[in-house]
């Protein structure tokens, strides 16, 4: 079987694709389980301190692959789902900040991959679609309405409606826009600006934000504080005023 997900691993930088360019990478079950799979090959290797992932091909990601469910029954398509909520549930859940590169085409399944990365990066012409009220099955109805509310959610499912690249910016569905032939630059640059940082300080930074956005404000300083104690404790914060005074010390600082 053609392998779905490509991964490298170099420079403290994981790059990885998408790589069903024939299929417009749409998701299938192979395809989630490699996505699972590498996601936890990354988190075993230390040496990784950030992840970019992109798509081969034309687009990024076209969505669920429809034709593999052709002549199964509702237990099948419950399991393959579960495995698809499994593949997203490993990014959102990596230590290392993940950032998704996006262009093309990004249809249903191709947003919940989008959504499940820390942040997105979008090249310019990429359009995003939730369809799947259209194509008679339900998703994207929980990390949508995290993103963008509840109501322009239940407008971009309800309706089908594509969004353009600049939409999605206004939406925060991504952070950035920008032309197509310096997408992967960018993403690099972007991967070189986090890996530089103390990958303990951004491990726990990734997870009082994920955790604090869960509760109210008391229990999220609490979370933060927590995340500070623990900080203290690894020494990276000396690290780190280390590297500030080596760069950009002046003389009442080096007293």
């Amino acid at each position: 079987m053609d392998e779905r997900i490509r991964l490298d691993i170099a420079d403290g930088i994981a790059r990885l694709r998408l790589a069903r360019a024939a299929a417009r990478n749409a998701v299938d079950l192979p395809l989630c389980l490699e996505l699972r799979a590498a996601f936890e090959e990354i988190d075993a290797d230390e040496s990784v301190r950030v992840v970019l992932m992109s798509g081969e091909g034309p687009v990024f990601c076209a969505g669920a692959d429809l034709k593999e469910r052709v002549g199964k029954d509702a237990s099948w398509v419950r399991r393959r789902r579960v495995a698809s909520f499994a593949a997203y549930a490993a990014i959102e859940a990596c230590r290392r900040p993940v950032v998704a590169l996006v262009h093309g085409a990004v249809v249903g399944s191709g947003g919940e991959i989008t959504l499940a990365a820390d942040f997105a990066i979008a090249a310019e012409g990429t359009t995003f679609r939730f369809p799947e009220p259209h194509w008679g099955t339900i998703g994207a109805t929980q990390r949508l309405p995290r993103a963008i509310g509840p109501r322009r959610a239940k407008e971009l499912l309800f309706t089908n409606r594509p969004l353009d690249a600049a939409e999605a910016r206004e939406l925060g569905l991504v952070v950035r826009v920008v032309p197509s032939e310096e997408l992967t630059e960018v993403g690099l640059e972007t991967a070189r600006s986090i890996a530089k940082a103390p990958p303990g300080a951004i491990a726990l930074t990734k997870r009082a934000v994920d955790l604090g956005g869960e509760t109210d404000l008391d229990r999220g300083i609490r979370i933060e504080m927590a995340a500070i104690e623990q900080n203290l404790d690894t020494g990276d914060w000396r690290a780190g005023l280390d590297r500030f005074r080596g760069r950009s010390a002046t003389p009442e600082e080096t007293e």
